[in-house]
């Protein structure tokens, strides 16, 4: 018997036993669809993920301040108050390769206007904001260094910021918001930077940095000793290929700024976007190797299934084989006719499974989730189906294949 006679009579096998051969190929069905789904999850989140740090601006080094510590315990990065305005006004006077420098604070207040109020987002921070982190105007401008200067209470605000406080798709330049108890001018509105997660950049109000430590978020702004201390510095470069010279530059003008003796630790850590890319990308694998891990177990539980009917069909029919092996059937015939049976049970599930994942992809989407076919992926989840069809048939092929004809021909 050649394979496509095999073929054929595994089909037939699985045609008199429709029910059973059907809910045989469940667990591979799941398991497929799962492998697939949980993939796509993964590598739709990391494309979103990175579509949005392209968004904010690629060619940028970050300083954050160090970490507190109160006896053993310390607090994570970003907790002492060691970067200052001055800081950063350093870094784009001394260092080469910047083209721009934006110290930045962070806190949330509440906004309103015309009788709507919000709780959002305040960043204090400075033009050089604008091309550092990509945003695009969709009307008026962004404030100016001498805004920053004289502490004007000027903003710019995100569209969600608008759609809370005005109606989406509104003009708002001119208009005025109180935040806190501090009436400012919008002078302008930016484009959506889209969702990222569970953060929204788009509501979000941008204000001169001064104004921010001075009027708008004072004690929780930051400051150290009558010093405007920052909680981050953007830092825009030239070349990100000679990052890590200016990053070293960086280094060594604030480790002197804040007398850092050799050898001591620095109190702030400068990090680049491209860091923040590879972390994401790594840690997209680690999910994806995770969740489909966890998912494949699926496929091995439909392996054992396919295992135990195959037992169960080798029982049944025991005087079939004994008839075939008694008219010149041997035993690589017989294994053969058993493998490519339990093989085509795990392909047919691996292959509806593979449709029940990719469709599940557009419907997972209308929930809000990012999700992308990886085709690779569907590629080894299929493969490893079939693979566990020929693994877990192997025993009942086997047990098949050693059947003498007389014992098989007796068996009632």
């Amino acid at each position: 018997m050649n394979i496509w006679e095999s073929v054929q009579v595994a089909f037939e096998a699985i045609r008199a036993n429709r029910l059973r051969s059907g809910l045989t190929m469940l667990g591979l069905i799941f398991g497929v669809g799962a492998v697939i789904a949980a993939v796509s999850l993964t590598e739709g989140a990391k494309a979103a993920t990175l579509a949005r740090f392209a968004m904010m601006g690629t060619n940028t080094l970050t300083v954050r301040p160090g970490q507190a510590s109160q006896g053993p315990v310390r607090g994570g990065m970003g907790t002492q108050n060691t970067l200052t305005v001055d800081d950063a006004y350093a870094i784009r006077s001394q260092v080469k390769d910047v083209i721009g420098v934006a110290p930045q604070v962070n806190g949330r207040a509440q906004v309103e206007a015309q009788g709507n109020n919000t709780n959002t987002s305040i960043t204090g921070t400075t033009p050089a904001s604008e091309h550092a982190e990509a945003y695009h105007m969709m009307e008026g401008s962004f404030f100016t260094d001498d805004d920053v200067d004289r502490a004007r209470k000027v903003a710019v605000v995100g569209p969600t910021v608008v759609a809370n406080l005005f109606g989406k798709g509104l003009k708002v330049a001119g208009s005025r918001i109180r935040i806190g108890r501090s009436t400012f001018r919008i002078v302008g509105q930016y484009e959506s930077k889209g969702s990222m997660g569970f953060r929204d950049p788009d509501d979000q109000i941008l204000i001169p940095v001064t104004t921010a430590i001075t009027k708008v978020l004072g004690a929780a702004a930051g400051s150290t000793q009558g010093r405007q201390t920052v909680r981050s510095i953007v830092v825009e470069v030239t070349n990100m290929s000679e990052s890590d010279r200016t990053r070293d530059a960086i280094t060594a003008l604030l480790r002197e700024r804040h007398r850092i003796r050799t050898g001591d630790p620095e109190d702030f850590q400068v990090m680049s976007v491209s860091d923040v890319i590879q972390g994401a990308e790594e840690a997209s694998k680690v999910l994806t190797l995770l969740f489909g891990s966890i998912a494949a177990v699926s496929l091995l539980v439909g392996g054992i299934g396919i295992m135990n009917i195959m037992l169960v069909s080798v029982t049944e029919r025991t005087r079939e084989i004994g008839l075939r092996k008694s008219v010149g059937a041997t035993p690589g015939d017989i294994m053969t006719q058993f493998l490519v049976e339990s093989s085509t049970l795990s392909m047919a599930g691996g292959v509806i499974g593979a449709v029940v994942g990719i469709a599940a992809v557009p419907v997972v989407a209308q929930f809000g989730l990012n999700a992308k076919v990886s085709p690779p992926w569907v590629a080894i989840a299929f493969c490893f189906a079939a693979a566990v069809g020929v693994v877990f048939g192997l025993l009942p092929a086997r047990k098949a294949a050693a059947l003498t004809p007389v014992e098989a021909l007796r068996y009632e």
